[in-house]
């Protein structure tokens, strides 16, 4: 008897089903225990800080934005493939059935030309796609640093972007082979890709949209700038808060109209199986009607690219300057006008004819259709207008250029100096009398005991080697301050110092030491700082430290201070350091196991955190949802904590900063006050962190090679070391973007003036602001349209030598008295000489104390005269056959002489150059201060310090035998 087996096929099929059901139920149960532990960690970090209803409100914004985006992108663009489906059987209706009403109305294909145009719409949208992938991942990815900031969209109105993307692709290898697969899936599975595109394109709007949620709160609460620009007479602030909007909404539903018409076009033409049957026998009425409508939708965003590309002319590049020129204003202007109406009309046109259904037959016409007239014109006239722009900038504009441009330089001038905040410096003459005497010295004393002799480079190399105490505490900065320092004799001295923190980096605890629970139980903080004061130094050449060392002889976690004056001057208890630069990883504090505090000899002493920073963990769900979030099932399972346990998350300050607030944008170098601070506070070490808001749409603002053309220091950041307690305080309250950002988190800024006074004290003139400002002050200290266009007066940055190495001469800070000051204050400077001359030009100071603070003073030397730059003054040293023979010797006795920053000193109306001369061994380097060299006049010293030295200079009687004196009569100069 024959047995007969049943197919296993349906339960195959079957089982298949399941599987894939049970893998997407997983998948979407997993994602949503990750998504919400999420969102229940932000709410407990942000609950923490008492910022809740500022996360809630960037939260509810995106989420809303990207559901509205999502849903309405799917919608559209699904309806559009609805209709194409019940639209694309009816020239198989009309051969079959003769129904005259679906009579092809455009003219047939053959099978070439169909593939072709099957190939040509699935590369679009392959391109499309890498596109749109690329824009937002740059609309989730912006760094936050000022230096190296740059915004998500590259410049304003790009039309061309898909072209761009085409010639960038030749040289990716890798997205040539997506697009080639992304080409063949459409190609051979349509109906399904194009689907599956449909949602991946929606989320990919939803997210693009999400990403750019400032612009559209920006848009909503823009505050007036109280100042037109001069071309259409709108404020700035319809550029910096209503076109970035806009933008983004135009090249969204550019998007849409883009994809639903390729894909629908698709869509028709391998209906009916024209392919098989190696013909498409024409587009229907209806079918037509369907792509008027999505065509005329698409022409009225391409209108409205146009008008907003007359705004985008004001930040052109194509004329001698930045902004709008001649050859904008009278040829692209009234060439985007009318491109922009000649597209609004197409659009209505092919709406009406989408609504009407208007048209007459094309199925046999030879030649163009009329349908594709208006087209034909847009193209010629815009295309014609960009062939006549370049010609006309080139036979017109070019040999008559500065007599047609010079209105538009002059806005360029003045637009550029004011979105830098140039209009506000103070411009003064200093004219060098050479006539210091030692009675001048000594009446700025307080300017020369601030010289600074060490720099931050080896004070660093410095503490490596003799403050570092344990392998894993790293002094990762070092930061450049000043404090009021009191004195044996009972007053007390203004004193410029170098703070560095001793911070721990769990990286470099030993590899079999690395366990979980030390990493997260155990080493949680650093400990300590040094302070340095510029000037002094102490046995052998080493740095001086008014604050050192780990443990004194009455107190082994206290720090050592030089004297009992420094403890009387600054505040030092048990200076931990739980929220730092360096400190990345989250830890739990007032757990079963003691944290580890400081070192003393061999012993380890222990702590338990007191703080007030930190979510309590005893609860089950606050501790699962930070195990999901941070993949730390160990959390779970463990037994060490108690009912006190904190959770300490977000610790490098960097990264704390940037989720509280990630519309600002913050300096690269945070620095470490010392201070009381508030009442309450038992540790006494905070950051301080500058914050900037900033923009590229300033009209006429020329950015150079930064990516904003906008900057204001509009906030500062107070990070508690101890407690992370992070606090926003506005610093310039005249600035439109923080006033507008102040209306939307009116809980996140608080008044400078309620700064702690003692950190106050504190605030510095920020060095990346001061180094964009100075480095466009370079062309933009001309204010006259001739000199300017010539480029008469170029300026540019000096240069020095540190080490062997020639580098340009970066700001720094001193504490000076200024010419048309009172008293000495702590400054920020910066010299500059002109192109290709090395004399001294002008320079720079920022002002950073009490009703100063902010204050830019522009002090410019007479042109007639010859003032000794930086370069100069290096070669003067290195020619000098007595100092340079010196320098040499040290070089080859198994030591390294480096010299230092060179500085440039103002005194009364005169100038002194200070180099410090470093002297390390080739092995285990430790920077030893061995020589100072002051060049002022006609002399140059070279002296063991700075004292010997200037005595050198101004009473060089009384100076010792080592120094080396050089007249420069002697170096042939005169």
């Amino acid at each position: 008897m024959t047995q007969v087996y049943k197919s296993p096929t349906k339960l195959t099929v079957f089982n298949h089903k399941i599987i894939i059901a049970l893998l997407s139920l997983i998948m979407v149960v997993w994602l949503s225990i990750m998504g919400l532990s999420r969102l229940g960690v932000e709410l407990l970090w942000f609950e923490e800080l008492g910022y809740v209803q500022t996360f809630l409100t960037q939260f509810k914004t995106k989420l809303f934005l990207g559901l509205f985006t999502f849903i309405f992108s799917i919608l559209f663009i699904g309806s559009n493939i609805f209709v194409t489906n019940k639209l694309n059987n009816q020239q198989t209706l009309y051969k079959l059935k003769k129904q005259e009403k679906f009579e092809p109305q455009s003219p047939a294909i053959g099978i070439k030309t169909l593939l072709f145009i099957l190939l040509l719409f699935s590369s679009l949208i392959a391109l499309s796609l890498i596109f749109y992938t690329e824009t937002v991942n740059e609309a989730w990815q912006v760094n936050i640093n000022l230096p190296n900031l740059q915004n998500s969209i590259q410049s304003p109105f790009r039309i061309g972007a898909i072209a761009e993307l085409v010639g960038t692709a030749s040289e990716t290898t890798w997205q040539i082979m997506l697009i080639t697969v992304i080409t063949s899936l459409i190609m051979t599975k349509p109906r399904f890709c194009l689907n599956l595109i449909t949602v991946y394109i929606s989320v990919i709007f939803a997210f693009t949209n999400a990403g750019y949620w400032e612009r559209f709160f920006r848009f909503f609460y823009s505050v007036d700038f109280d100042k037109a620009d001069p071309l259409f007479n709108h404020d700035i602030s319809f550029y910096i808060f209503k076109i970035p909007f806009l933008q983004i909404l135009d090249f969204w539903l550019q998007g849409l109209f883009f994809y639903s018409i390729t894909a629908s076009l698709i869509i028709y033409l391998i209906s009916n199986n024209s392919i098989s049957e190696g013909k498409f026998a024409g587009l229907t009425r209806y079918q037509l009607r369907h792509i008027y409508g999505l065509l005329g939708g698409l022409m009225i965003t391409v209108a409205v690219i146009h008008w907003l590309n007359r705004y985008g002319l004001l930040f052109s590049t194509r004329g001698v300057v930045y902004g709008a020129g001649y050859t904008d204003i009278n040829i692209n202007l009234p060439l985007e006008t009318v491109a922009s109406v000649m597209a609004l009309f197409i659009g209505i046109w092919l709406l009406l004819k989408c609504i009407t259904g208007y048209g007459k037959t094309n199925k046999h016409q030879r030649g163009l259709s009329f349908s594709s007239i208006p087209f034909a014109i847009y193209f010629a006239f815009y295309g014609s207008g960009l062939i006549v722009t370049e010609i006309f900038q080139s036979t017109i504009v070019q040999p008559n250029e500065l007599g047609l441009e010079e209105p538009y330089i002059r806005r360029n001038i003045e637009e550029t100096r004011s979105a830098f905040n140039l209009d506000q410096i103070e411009v003064q003459t200093f004219n060098p009398e050479g006539s210091l005497t030692l009675e001048d010295i000594r009446a700025n004393n307080l300017t020369i005991d601030n010289i600074r002799l060490w720099d931050t480079r080896p004070i660093l190399q410095a503490n490596r080697q003799l403050q570092q105490i344990r392998p894993y505490y790293v002094f990762n900065d070092a930061d450049i301050d000043r404090y009021t320092i009191q004195n044996e004799e009972g007053g007390s001295n203004y004193t410029q110092v170098i703070v560095a923190p001793r911070e721990l980096d769990y990286n470099l605890v030993p590899q079999q030491a690395q366990t979980w629970v030390n990493e997260h139980l155990i080493y949680t903080h650093g400990y300590g700082f040094t302070m340095s004061p510029v000037n002094r130094v102490q046995q052998g050449g080493l740095p001086f430290y008014f604050v050192s060392d780990i443990g004194t002889d009455m107190d082994p976690g206290g720090l050592n201070v030089s004297s009992p004056a420094i403890r009387e001057s600054i505040p030092i208890v048990r200076p931990r350091i739980y929220f730092g630069e360096i400190t990345n990883t989250y830890i739990m504090t007032n757990t079963r196991f003691p944290e580890f505090d400081f070192p003393s000899g061999e012993e380890n002493f222990n702590t338990r955190y007191d703080g007030l920073g930190g979510i309590n963990i005893a609860d089950f769900w606050h501790k699962f949802v930070f195990a999901v979030h941070l993949r730390d099932w160990r959390m779970l399972l463990t037994d060490n904590f108690t009912p006190d346990t904190r959770m300490l998350f977000r610790r490098n300050i960097n990264e704390r900063i940037k989720a509280i607030a990630p519309f600002l944008y913050y300096d690269r170098d945070p620095y470490l006050v010392v201070a009381d601070g508030e009442p309450d506070d038992l540790n006494h070490l905070y950051w301080l962190v500058d914050a900037y808001t900033i923009s590229n749409y300033y009209p006429y603002s020329d950015a150079g090679e930064n990516h904003f053309n906008y900057i204001r220091n509009s906030v500062k950041v107070l990070v508690d070391a101890y407690n992370g307690k992070t606090t926003f305080y506005i610093s310039e309250e005249n600035d439109p973007l923080i006033r507008s950002w102040q209306k939307i988190f009116p809980e996140l800024f608080q008044p400078l003036s309620n700064m702690p006074p003692d950190i106050l004290e504190h605030i510095r003139y920020p060095i990346d602001l001061f180094s964009t400002q100075s480095e466009r002050l370079l062309t933009y200290h001309v204010e006259n349209t001739q000199v300017f266009y010539n480029r008469e007066d170029q300026w540019e940055i000096p240069q020095e030598i540190y080490g062997d190495e020639a580098l340009s001469m970066n700001p720094y800070y001193l504490i000076m008295k200024l010419p048309i000051a009172d008293q000495e204050e702590f400054i920020l400077l910066h010299p500059y000489t002109p192109v290709s001359r090395p004399n001294l030009i002008a320079w720079l100071a920022a002002r950073s104390d009490g009703d100063n603070y902010g204050k830019l003073l522009l002090y410019q030397f007479p042109k007639q005269e010859l003032v000794f730059g930086p370069d100069q003054i290096e070669a003067l040293i290195n020619q000098d056959p007595f100092i340079s023979g010196q320098i040499s010797l040290w070089n080859r006795q198994g030591s390294r002489a480096i010299q230092g920053n060179l500085l440039v000193i103002p005194i009364e109306q005169s100038l002194l150059y200070v180099e410090p001369i470093y002297l390390e061994a080739d092995q285990n380097s430790i920077p030893a201060l061995t020589r100072v060299i002051v060049v002022y006049d006609n002399r140059i010293v070279m002296a063991n310090s700075l004292q010997e030295a200037i005595d050198g200079v101004f009473n060089p009687d009384q100076t010792p035998e080592s120094t080396i004196i050089r007249p420069l009569q002697e170096l042939g100069i005169e």
